[in-house]
């Protein structure tokens, strides 16, 4: 007569199986789930993944690289390309929030590239190296230059000079220096600059000086085209003249007015503008609007852009 195996002889055969699906669940799982959220901010098609806090150790790929490895249709090649760089500090984590939901909640521009930076020089406090590197990991738009961080000391020579270094590989038409209180409508700024030469470009809000309608353009927020920032890379009267030193935007116009560079020049004047202290003088063709020093200025920005007005009615939360 035959004897049947015990039945606890049948769960230890099946043990290795479960032990199998509990592998898949606990290490697979969540490496598919990550691989679909990092760089899926809306921010441009350049991932960056940091070895180290140094500016040179971040790994760009081209964007190509990244549509390759998507099975998605390939999209329509992209008439010009723009690098945004918004210098910021360490500390402003909420703001840097902030502006990376005012860019990732915005339409695309047709048939451009553009991608957003966050700006900084060293980051020598310990606790901000810790939680910029989490950002960077976590976002991919993270730049930190060889500075100590300033405003008016060398800072965007520090980022106009590194970028033709820095984005060698995937080289963009335009690159554009603007702060963390400005709402730049990107669409917009890509409709402006869709028509306009790829070369000796210089445009933002003019500034009117000394009987010349443009001599400088305004630190809100301007565009040089490639040509110019490897200009400047390489400008070495830039430092013997030491104009580093100074009001940033004044300081641009000085080097190419001297340099007789920026030569195609471009005033988006009232469409660039700063926000009344009433916050009243907001305008439906905006290309961007400065002074968003607060979270009361940002949210009456949204508001105006009807930035939430697409939200999902949800039991979780009320739309605004």
């Amino acid at each position: 007569m035959s004897m049947k195996a015990p039945a606890s002889s049948s769960y230890l055969l099946l043990a290795p199986l479960a032990l199998l699906v509990l592998v898949v669940v606990v290490f697979l799982l969540p490496s598919l789930d990550g691989s679909q959220r990092v760089g899926s901010d809306g921010l441009g098609g350049v991932l960056c993944s940091p070895r180290s806090t140094g500016a040179d150790d971040y790994t760009v790929a081209p964007a190509a690289a990244v549509a390759a490895a998507d099975p998605t249709p390939t999209r329509e090649e992209p008439e010009l390309s723009l690098l945004v760089g918004v210098l910021t500090m360490p500390k402003r984590y909420e703001r840097r929030d902030i502006v990376r939901l005012a860019y990732a909640l915005q339409p695309e521009a047709a048939r451009a590239r553009v991608d957003v930076r966050f700006v900084f020089c060293r980051v020598s406090d310990p606790v901000d190296a810790q939680l910029v590197a989490m950002e960077a990991i976590r976002h991919g738009d993270v730049v930190e230059l060889d500075c100590e961080e300033n405003m008016n000391h060398g800072k965007t020579y520090a980022y106009l000079s590194s970028v033709p270094r820095l984005f060698a590989s995937t080289p963009y038409d335009y690159v554009m220096k603007t702060d963390d209180d400005t709402y730049l409508r990107v669409a917009a700024l890509v409709d402006e600059l869709r028509p306009k030469p790829r070369d000796d470009v210089y445009l933002g809000y003019g500034y009117a000086m000394g009987g010349h309608p443009m001599p400088f353009m305004h630190g809100m927020g301007y565009v040089v085209s490639w040509d110019v920032a490897s200009w400047v890379s390489t400008a070495e009267e830039i430092l013997a003249r030491n104009d580093t030193e100074g009001p940033e935007d004044l300081m641009v116009g000085k080097w190419l007015n001297l340099a007789g560079r920026g030569r195609n020049r471009y005033d988006l004047k009232p469409r660039m503008y700063d926000l009344s202290w009433d916050m009243d003088n907001f305008r439906p063709d905006t290309v961007a609007v400065h002074m968003l020093k607060d979270n009361r200025r940002w949210a009456a920005t949204f508001s105006y852009f009807n930035v939430t007005a697409g939200i999902e009615p949800s039991k979780l939360h009320h739309s605004p």
